[in-house]
């Protein structure tokens, strides 16, 4: 590479929780910089799981970090064309990266359900992946098999 990598930026933790894996969450959910809409979404959202998940003696800041790492894949695969030919190499996901593409996709599966609200659709992908279901757990799912199925090209690594 010819020029640098670029610094990391500090996120700031957010008001209530205190934790910048919510401001991370936050930015990530914000559409046109409108991050007081994102943090009420996100903050409704808590509440919403906090009321469904009553019986589990958890706060929902935990369920929904709980949510995260299920979420969260371990491998994925990009393409590398070796010879002519395209191969689909799985490849380690960076710690960073691991954390994005978890929150990214909790994002866009909250966006596709059906309901009244961001805060009610975000508080139903929440409660679905911490019970190990939904849209973005079978998207890790998928990501995994198909790092699986293409173990054997696991030597073109670069």
């Amino acid at each position: 590479m010819r020029k640098s990598k670029p610094k990391k930026r500090i996120l700031l933790p957010d008001p209530k929780f205190g934790d910048t894996l919510v401001t991370q969450f936050v930015n990530n959910l914000m559409l046109q910089g409108k991050k007081s809409i994102s943090y009420g979404i996100f903050y409704d959202a808590m509440e919403i799981v906090g009321e469904k998940m009553k019986d589990s003696d958890k706060a929902p800041l935990d369920i929904w970090k709980k949510a995260l790492e299920n979420i969260t894949p371990q491998v994925e695969v990009k393409s590398r064309r070796i010879g002519g030919a395209t191969f689909q190499v799985p490849i380690e996901v960076r710690p960073d990266r691991k954390i994005s593409v978890s929150m990214k996709n909790m994002i866009l599966f909250a966006r596709k359900r059906s309901g009244r609200s961001m805060a009610e659709k975000l508080s139903g992908e929440i409660i679905s992946a911490y019970n190990e279901e939904g849209g973005a757990f079978k998207r890790k799912e998928d990501m995994h098999k198909m790092a699986e199925a293409n173990k054997a090209f696991a030597h073109f690594r670069f």
